[in-house]
């Protein structure tokens, strides 16, 4: 059995349009998905918060031996430099936006349940 996900970078101050932190992680789809949280307007006199989830268009990541890769330069990146992944004007797409959650941990759980609905259909086990 393997993990849902792994945390491959976490950052306080991103790149991406956000002042809040970013969490990059690395699934057993060989992909690299973020959440990080920004602020919206409710109506004129309110904000609140929402937390994005996307996928990282740059970099693959092989789950089974944890490593990083660059799309671009078609190289394995070393563990000391995972924080390439907020480079300055990431290709991201994101995937779904959520106004409802109150936390990363919430969000993560979220990118969780989409890793263990992935798995199901491609008849792999993962434990929880």
């Amino acid at each position: 059995m393997e993990p849902l996900g792994k945390l491959i970078y976490k950052t306080q101050s991103s790149n991406l349009p956000t002042s809040l932190p970013v969490y990059f992680y690395g699934l057993p789809d060989g992909k690299v998905y973020l959440i990080y949280s920004r602020f919206y307007e409710v109506n004129f006199s309110k904000t609140d918060l929402e937390f994005v989830l996307a996928v990282h268009k740059e970099f693959t990541f092989d789950f089974e031996n944890e490593k990083l890769y660059s799309a671009v330069l078609n190289d394995v990146i070393p563990p000391a430099f995972y924080k390439i992944v907020d480079k300055a004007d990431s290709k991201i797409k994101i995937l779904k936006v959520y106004r409802n959650l109150n936390s990363y941990s919430d969000a993560a759980a979220k990118l969780y349940k989409r890793a263990l609905k992935k798995s199901r259909k491609a008849g792999k086990i993962i434990e929880l």
